[in-house]
């Protein structure tokens, strides 16, 4: 099969992330036939040391034609089928920095080895059998992860947290067809079908097929994150929101309007979510060309954000200046934040607040009242962001598994396959038409996990 999709023999990579002057080990990573004969030509061990798979070996890396000693080193050797690719893998683990690595790396390809392409090891890891595609994919998601909940679903993936269910529906999807064709071909033989059962146990599938579904979108804001930007007029508060956010010094903050010239970024993690956080240029008319670029730009950011909050003073209340941002961003997902509570009374906060609703019209809107210069209403903030994106259903956080849009649209498809089958059977049609779609749902339940189609199936 490697051969087949021209990726054949034998292939290195650097397996570590390489940064100059930092890191004390580098490991380079051969998969292959030819693995164990390059490293015997490029691996000194000295003493009685034996080669043998899963064993350490210490030694010397030289060059095969100088014998010039290139680095002094760990060799790992992994021989098939106990490896991660299923195939001879060797690893040589050098000093870290990019020098030493890279002449290893260049030696093993001299000697025949190829530079894997991006994810070869686990694409080869996939085909040889040692993962399914929800594993593979995992592997990739893992090391994405810009979040613990991230990092802990993508593991939760790569267990098989996600296959083995799916095998399960997928099994029994393939009990229901055998005993509806068997009474295709053996009816007179057979006792008659348990209609009811079958339904019962179709719906059931179904269920399951819902409750994983339910978890695409969760899923996804875990792997990609949320775009949050902040924006209101000049001076009130933005920076010092995401100052006091972030824990850090990121945005210059005085009393002096139209100080942040340009958007300033901060990456966050709310309940697990990785959060890209925007301060942006106050908005107001300007005839300074540098102030113009940097609000030109805040409005680009208040477009492309997942989530918009609304800021406003709430010394100075809610101007004309304020309706003509809300203007602008009443169309996004947006939470209104009033700044600079410890400045006004209580009563003069809800009064407030009750202006906001009458003026922006909006029944259930979100308002935050926070003093961002004093660390005040931070966790008020994050809970509302929380409520947004996973409203009433905020335990949805905390997933097991999570699906990506890929595994999501196999599952629908498998979904509207199954929920026909249940219609054909309600119509009292023969058993040949309930087959149709039951093996198209199994088809689609064996795309989740990468297995292929065998024979009808």
């Amino acid at each position: 099969m490697a051969e087949f999709l021209g990726i054949g023999g034998t292939i290195v990579a650097i397996a570590t992330a390489i940064v100059p002057q930092q890191g004390s080990v580098g490991i380079v990573r051969m998969s292959g036939s030819e693995a164990q004969s390059i490293a015997k030509q490029l691996f000194y061990s000295p003493g009685r040391q034996t080669w043998e798979s899963h064993r350490i070996l210490y030694g010397y890396i030289r060059h095969p034609q100088t014998q010039k000693t290139i680095d002094e080193a760990l060799l790992l050797l992994m021989l098939s089928p106990r490896s991660y690719t299923r195939e001879d893998v060797v690893e040589f683990h050098c000093h870290g920095g990019i020098i030493a690595v890279q002449q290893v790396l260049q030696l093993c390809i001299e000697l025949g080895a190829r530079l894997a392409q991006p994810g070869e090891f686990t694409l080869r890891a996939f085909l040889n059998g040692r993962l399914d595609l929800t594993q593979a994919e995992s592997v990739a998601e893992l090391v994405g992860s810009q979040s613990i909940a991230a990092a802990q679903t993508a593991l939760a993936g790569l267990q098989g947290k996600l296959a083995n269910p799916i095998r399960e529906l997928r099994a029994t999807c393939l009990d229901i067809l055998a005993e509806i064709e068997a009474r295709v071909d053996f009816e007179e033989d057979l006792p008659p079908l348990n209609e009811s059962e079958i339904i019962a146990q179709i719906h059931q599938v179904l269920e399951q097929l819902s409750q994983f579904l339910a978890t695409a979108d969760t899923g996804e804001l875990l792997r990609t994150g949320l775009k949050v930007a902040i924006v209101g007029r000049p001076n009130v508060g933005k920076s010092s929101l995401l100052n006091a956010w972030s824990r850090s010094d990121r945005a210059i903050v005085t009393d002096l309007p139209g100080t942040t010239r340009d958007v300033v970024e901060s990456q966050l993690v709310v309940g697990g979510i990785p959060i890209q956080v925007l301060d942006t240029a106050g908005i107001r008319h300007s005839e300074d060309q540098v102030e113009k670029i940097g609000i030109e730009r805040s409005h680009q950011a208040a477009q492309s954000a997942d989530l918009v909050l609304f800021t406003l003073d709430a010394v100075v209340g809610l101007t004309e200046a304020d309706l003509e941002i809300y203007q602008q961003v009443k169309h996004r997902h947006f939470i209104v934040i009033i700044n600079k509570i410890d400045r006004v009374k209580s009563e003069e906060l809800e009064e407030l607040k009750q202006t906001i609703i009458d003026s922006l019209m909006i029944e259930n809107i979100e308002i935050v009242s926070m003093s961002a210069g004093f660390n005040q209403g931070i966790p008020d903030l994050e809970i509302a962001i929380l409520n947004s994106v996973y409203g009433e259903n905020i335990q949805a956080a905390n997933l097991e598994f999570a699906i990506n849009q890929r595994q999501a649209a196999a599952l629908t498809r498998a979904k509207i396959c199954l929920e026909q089958v249940e219609t054909t059977i309600n119509d009292q049609l023969p058993f040949d038409f309930w087959t149709i779609d039951l093996r198209g749902a199994i088809h689609a339940l064996g795309e989740v996990t990468g297995r292929k189609s065998q024979n009808r199936f």
